[in-house]
């Protein structure tokens, strides 16, 4: 008991003594936090008052970097040089200190003393990282790149091959636009230490995404394929030289230099097939079928040579499908074709995408209702395991369904998809596409509430597109609760999924006559705009949109508007100039759009010269 009271009476006392410690800590922190106001209000009296005071408390680095830099900021070079000496005085080996009283030499018109100081610096550093990494950082902070970049190289020459600072030399190099060194850096790096080789892309790759001259891809594919030439036996090499062409969308060169690889390293195809289904993705049909062609033809993987047979007809069908005008002749050879796959891998489940998308070319382009509903339906037999897929063929019967005039059939087999795959990007499509429906038919109350659910789908093309709709109907409904405009541009765009192309136009044309002026007017020349262009008559498209741009500057379609003209200008009228422009217009007058990304990698392939030099 005695000692437990003894006990108590210490720590009472042992607290009693900590209390002017704590009071202090506390008026210290509160003093701080007033000297940072001042500070961040820009009243540099006020502050340098309150940091002074600290200083001469407590030299700490926080206290004197603020009050260092107040007096800085009230033009007091010979108080803060004097801070600066008593700072290097009490911490002699803290390198931060030398350079910052060299900044001041220099703030005060001695810079020959600070350029003795800061090569003495360098010439006497320390033959460790730290003290390598100290002084660049000081000196960097102090924007002394070339010092910086001295002191790397100083440290490469101490501590190689342990430590060469590539990582750091190609950063500064960068900083002062010195990319050929930048690049050199880098590709050493990997040269010497090949795991980097990822690092180094993710540095590149961000790099690449702020080069508005394309100054920094031109010194890399230079450097790159420079390299390959004299060391075509260097694999890693080779590999960024095709990552490279990939990240400029150049499939091309990529392909060249995937196949070599394929050949060298006896990948059996595997990674000219990646590259192929990386084309589609990107709309280069033509790199993509020469891909697929050259593993059907060089792979010894059975399996490998079907999925290749698989994706080349998935991509004619993509080209074939959204190239303007539509030739039938093309695609009844398409559909030819697939037909042959499918009979000769009748078995094979690898060819049941190819079934889904010859249902779509007999319903949609050959008018061959009946047999597209059987081809679904046969299917969805066959993949009783197979829930997505069967949910996929629900959806594609539900459209021809749709398309052929029975939509109380095809909302069934929305809603059945919907209930099925409730939190799934796929039910999230059926949901949309059952809106959609619900839109054509007129039942837009329905349709708004559907779509409104959607805007927070995970999917970023389907909630984009359920917002847009559901801006459509609210912006034309009128205050009356009118509908006839939106009514009738509901039943163009029913008439436009039937492909009726004229009647739908018409009846576009006839919403302009009996409504102008009508918030609906800008949706109806952009639906005009996409009947157009499947009719191939490219001028009016341009017309239509270009209208759009200068009518409705501030309308939620504007920069649809925009980055479907720059895509006109690029890929059907062949004008470079005028799409480079156009994306570049985008990206300046309308920088919150969903189109930006897209726009500024479009501007930045039509901006360079892509084309590998010596190839």
């Amino acid at each position: 008991m005695r000692s437990e009271i003894r006990y108590r009476l210490l720590l009472f006392l042992s607290v009693l003594m900590l209390l002017p410690s704590i009071h202090l800590i506390a008026q210290v922190e509160t003093e701080q936090q007033l000297g940072l106001q001042f500070y961040n209000d820009r009243d540099f009296h006020k502050a340098a008052e309150v940091f002074e005071r600290l200083y001469k408390q407590k030299q700490d680095h926080f206290t004197y970097t603020y009050y260092l830099q107040t007096l800085l900021e009230l033009g007091d070079i010979e108080q803060a040089g004097k801070v600066v000496k008593q700072q290097v005085k009490r911490f002699p080996n803290e390198a931060r200190y030398q350079v910052d009283q060299g900044y001041i030499m220099i703030r005060g018109n001695q810079a020959q003393k600070a350029t003795k100081l800061f090569d003495d610096l360098i010439k006497e550093l320390n033959p460790d990282q730290r003290s390598v990494m100290e002084l660049a950082n000081a000196f960097t902070m102090r924007r002394e790149q070339d010092y910086a970049i001295r002191t790397y190289l100083k440290g490469r020459q101490l501590l190689s091959p342990e430590h060469t600072f590539g990582f750091e030399l190609a950063q500064m190099y960068e900083l002062q636009g010195q990319y050929d060194k930048m690049v050199d850096e880098y590709l050493t790096l990997i040269g010497q230490t090949p795991p980097f080789a990822d690092q180094v892309k993710v540095r590149l790759q961000n790099s690449l995404l702020n080069d508005p001259e394309n100054r920094k891809t031109d010194a890399l594919r230079k450097a790159l394929v420079m390299k390959v030439q004299r060391s075509p036996d260097d694999i890693i090499l080779t590999e960024m030289l095709v990552w490279l062409s990939i990240q400029l969308k150049d499939f091309e060169s990529a392909l060249l230099q995937a196949k070599a690889l394929d050949r060298r390293l006896g990948e059996n195809g595997t990674r000219v097939f990646a590259l192929g289904q990386l084309s589609v993705t990107n709309s280069n049909y033509a790199v993509a079928a020469d891909a697929f062609n050259y593993v059907m033809e060089r792979s010894d993987d059975p399996a490998l040579r079907t999925i290749a047979e698989v994706e080349l007809l998935r991509s004619e069908f993509e080209l074939v499908t959204n190239t303007f005008p539509v030739d039938d002749k093309r695609i009844k050879e398409v559909a030819d074709r697939y037909r042959k796959a499918i009979d000769r891998n009748a078995s094979n489940q690898l060819v049941y995408p190819l079934v889904q998308n010859l249902a779509h070319i007999e319903a949609f382009y050959l008018k061959n209702i009946d047999k597209a509903i059987v081809l679904l339906e046969d299917l969805i037999q066959r993949t009783g395991n197979d829930k997505v897929l069967q949910a996929q063929c629900k959806l594609d019967l539900a459209d021809i369904l749709l398309f052929s005039g029975e939509p109380w059939e095809a909302t069934l087999l929305y809603s059945q998809v919907d209930k099925a795959f409730k939190n799934d990007p796929l039910g999230h499509e059926a949901r949309f596409r059952n809106a959609r429906l619900s839109f054509f038919i007129g039942e837009f109350d329905w349709a708004r509430a559907q779509l409104d659910v959607l805007k927070a789908a995970t999917s970023k093309l389907i909630a984009n597109d359920a917002m847009q709709m559901s801006l459509l109907i609210t912006d034309n409904i009128e205050a009356d609760s009118s509908t006839i405009a939106l009514g009738s541009f509901a039943r163009a765009g029913l008439l436009l999924f039937r492909n009726n192309i004229g009647m739908a136009d018409a009846l576009l044309d006839s919403i302009i006559l009996a409504f102008p002026g009508h918030s609906i007017i800008d949706d109806v020349l952009m639906k005009k705009a996409e009947i157009k262009l499947k009719s191939g008559d490219f001028t009016a498209v341009e017309s239509m949109y270009s209208e759009v741009i200068a009518q409705y500057p501030d309308d939620i379609l504007a920069d649809d508007a925009m980055f479907n003209l720059a895509t006109l200008y690029e890929v059907h009228l062949k004008d470079l100039t005028k799409a480079s422009e156009t994306y570049q217009k985008l990206m300046t007058q309308y920088p919150g759009s969903i189109y930006v990304v897209e726009a500024r990698k479009q501007f930045r392939t039509l901006r360079g010269d892509f084309q590998q030099q010596g190839q």
